[in-house]
């Protein structure tokens, strides 16, 4: 493969060439980050110190800030030192390994959102069997296929590039690698594998949308058959899963659906799932539920999480 390649590296033009844009682009992007560790992390702490762990919904929430975290940190650091030089290069080897780790990761993230929103429908409309239905085995298996979906997402595009020949040029207008970006480089025909691509990651994007609205949809429709005090707890996170799926969902599927082709939006809307939707979600999940905003604030502001217990000694006569 090395033979067919004449490109060791490829340079990324970034968002900006000015560089006073560049420097409060980092400011941004640093503040964004640092909130993407702080918010998920405070979620993931939280859960698993209380009794929420033992609740599907909140089982889903824990993998996914755990999913956002290693989400945007494939993407963001890179960013964001690129942003501190004039000269924006990767490494062949990185750069298929960052290929494969954001789409692996992603897929991970979009299949954990259709979990949780099985959850919600089950919850809501078979709440007499969502015991059974929902039980900690059955969450597990779905985590699970999460996982072994979102490898097979990244697997066939990352197989679809790794076997392509790269003659030059090898710059992209892009800040990291993309399957798109990456196709356009190319020097063979790729009109093929671009609507390969496009199967996987635009057609999967939008079957998955389609699914989640029309699970949503029909939520809707069956909550006027229970009242409001008994499905109140069910749909106090309803609003926002459909928050999180329109803005995840809405720019994958502008940047996938069609042919392969950039246009100088897309940094733009992939900055938008990769950056600020993973920094959105822990306030999207929290801000927006009761039940996660109490045990966030016993769990922080519990004494006992920030007091240093006594090491105990014991004396040992022989």
């Amino acid at each position: 493969m090395e033979n067919r390649n004449n490109v060791t590296e490829f340079i990324l033009l970034g968002l900006s060439k000015n560089k006073k844009v560049r420097i409060l682009c980092f400011l941004f992007f640093l503040l964004c980050y640092l909130t993407i560790w702080l918010g998920n992390l405070t979620i993931m702490v939280s859960i698993m110190r209380s009794q929420l762990i033992n609740q599907p919904m909140y089982f889903f929430l824990n993998y996914l800030a755990f999913s956002d975290l290693f989400y945007t940190s494939t993407v963001t650091p890179k960013l964001m030192t690129d942003l501190l030089t004039d000269r924006k290069v990767i490494s062949y080897k990185n750069c298929m390994i960052q290929l494969f780790t954001t789409h692996f990761i992603g897929g991970i993230e979009v299949l954990i959102l259709t979990g949780m929103a099985c959850d919600r429908y089950v919850a809501i409309c078979k709440p007499p069997h969502y015991v059974i239905i929902m039980n900690r085995q059955r969450c597990k298996s779905i985590l699970r296929s999460s996982c072994a979906g979102g490898f097979l997402h990244s697997l066939g595009l990352f197989l679809l590039t790794i076997f392509l020949p790269f003659c030059g040029p090898n710059e992209t207008d892009h800040y990291f690698c993309d399957v798109y970006a990456l196709l356009k480089l190319a020097c063979s025909d790729t009109h093929k594998i671009g609507f390969v691509a496009i199967a996987n990651s635009g057609m999967m994007g939008l079957v998955i949308l389609v699914v989640l609205m029309a699970s949503y949809f029909v939520i809707l429709c069956n909550k006027r058959a229970y009242s409001v005090e008994s499905c109140h707890k069910s749909l106090s996170t309803f609003s926002s899963h459909i928050t999180a799926v329109i803005l995840f969902f809405v720019p994958v599927i502008f940047v996938y659906i069609r042919p392969a082709t950039t246009l100088p939006e897309d940094k733009v809307l992939t900055l938008f799932y990769t950056v600020i939707v993973p920094m959105l979600n822990p306030l999207i999940y929290t801000l927006r539920n009761t039940e996660m905003k109490q045990v966030v604030k016993r769990t922080w502001c519990s004494k006992s999480f920030w007091e240093r217990k006594p090491v105990t000694r014991r004396l040992f006569i022989l």
